[in-house]
């Protein structure tokens, strides 16, 4: 007898369930989430058939393995990597049928950071404040994933996929961000202006959901007086004491109280979470 779910047999490195996210409730301080690479995630739902605000699986670099306790269908993108249903090679990028029981294996990623798993009635964790998404600042939604965990899943799409194989954006030799300036941008001399707009910098080791950390100069600022803590957005260019700037993404904290020296358009943050460490950063003054 099979049932709807999935059991995870290798969680990987950092493996979260993400959706669309939390909308509506940075008031309340909660943190907006969901996929950090969201045409990513909403391609593969569109590979095995689901609405593109099912959950999924994010993983980290290492990938992760299941076996499914059910036939299921499967789509595996975001970053390229390995896939294999019962040790045989299977296509990234297109949806796969795993039969119940068969080992479906994520590997490492080949270029990029995140790898985004679909399988064919989305992850049905019960949701939070309206979304099944992993925060990993707030601590709202499922946990990461570990070993032996059980993840159910939901009804079965009730028609074929819209599409069987596209292509998908390789993630970026060079990560270009667009500003546009930020509430704080006169807290910064000119010349840090040009060094942020001019100067190379690169993606941290230490970044994470909650922000792209960079390494290169520091900006220099021309008020140095403490700012009282004011709401945040993703994208939001944070600037903490040592002078390097730090992209929030999805997991981000709603208040801050150093000064945001510019905001990173929407639309060029997908690629931020594709961005391994030591991948040149390029800050593109949008406003000029």
């Amino acid at each position: 007898m099979t049932d709807r779910a999935v059991a995870v047999v290798r969680a990987g490195a950092l493996t979260t369930v993400q959706d669309e996210g939390r909308l509506g409730h940075a008031h309340l301080g909660v943190p907006h989430s969901g996929a950090l690479d969201r045409p990513a995630a909403a391609l593969v739902n569109r590979l095995v058939g689901n609405s593109e605000d099912a959950a999924v699986l994010e993983t980290t670099l290492n990938g992760c393995a299941l076996r499914p306790r059910c036939p299921v269908t499967v789509a595996v993108g975001g970053a390229p990597c390995p896939v294999t249903v019962a040790g045989r090679p299977v296509a990234w990028g297109a949806a796969v049928r795993v039969p119940a029981g068969a080992l479906l294996e994520v590997g490492a990623a080949t270029w990029g950071v995140r790898s985004y798993v679909a399988l064919g009635g989305g992850v049905a964790v019960d949701p939070v404040l309206g979304s099944r998404s992993t925060d990993l600042l707030s601590g709202l939604g499922p946990p990461p994933l570990v070993d032996g965990a059980v993840l159910p899943l939901g009804e079965p799409p009730a028609g074929p996929a819209r599409v069987d194989v596209v292509p998908q954006p390789a993630p970026p030799h060079e990560l270009v961000l667009r500003l546009a300036p930020g509430p704080r941008v006169d807290w910064f001399t000119g010349a840090a202006l040009r060094t942020l707009t001019t100067r190379a910098y690169r993606v941290s080791a230490a970044s994470n959901r909650i922000g792209l950390r960079t390494e290169g100069p520091p900006l220099e600022r021309a008020v140095h007086g403490e700012l009282p803590s004011e709401g945040m957005v993703r994208g939001a260019v944070q600037v903490p004491p040592d002078g390097r700037p730090v992209v929030f993404l999805a997991d981000h904290p709603t208040t801050g109280g150093y000064p945001v020296v510019g905001v990173v358009r929407r639309s060029d943050l997908a690629a931020a979470a594709q961005a391994a460490p030591g991948t040149p950063v390029r800050f593109v003054a949008a406003w000029r």
